[in-house]
């Protein structure tokens, strides 16, 4: 994970981030303008692409990883009165948060950003840089901790 700041013209922003998005997994670009007014500032957190040799195209879908999820509310429950603040939940913190973001939970919403903040947290936890989109990387790992504890 690595943060992106890009100092550029107005005219050229929506360029930009459309070239952030092709060559990073990058997460919300937040665009302010310079000091100055005559140009604008982008803020983004991004990771590398995938990279050859690593087959990720056999990675849950949101839908498939999150088949067997419990129902938001009693997840956000366990998640408040839990005082161990461990890999597990941070892991399920992050693939709720992800539900959210991707529309799985009715009546519970969170921003795309949030959702790629949160995994990037999970991915530097696990000390992981393979390299993917870091949702993708939430979606693979609950569902292999889903297959172990239910």
């Amino acid at each position: 994970m690595f943060d992106i700041r890009i100092i550029c013209d107005p005219a050229d922003t929506d360029h930009v981030v459309a070239a952030l998005d092709s060559a990073f997994n990058a997460g919300t670009v937040t665009v302010y303008p310079s000091r100055d007014g005559e140009k604008n500032r982008l803020y983004v957190r991004a990771d590398h692409k995938h990279t050859p040799g690593q087959d990720v195209t056999d990675w849950p879908n949101a839908t498939q990883a999150y088949a067997t999820a419990p129902e938001p509310g009693s997840e956000l429950e366990w998640l408040r009165t839990t005082e161990d603040r461990g890999r597990e939940w941070w892991l399920r913190r992050a693939a709720l948060t992800d539900r959210m973001a991707h529309g799985l939970t009715p009546g519970h919403t969170a921003s795309t950003s949030k959702a790629f903040d949160l995994a990037c947290r999970l991915m530097a936890i696990d000390g992981d840089v393979v390299g993917c989109n870091p949702r993708a990387y939430v979606r693979q790992q609950y569902a292999l901790w889903a297959a172990k504890n239910r």
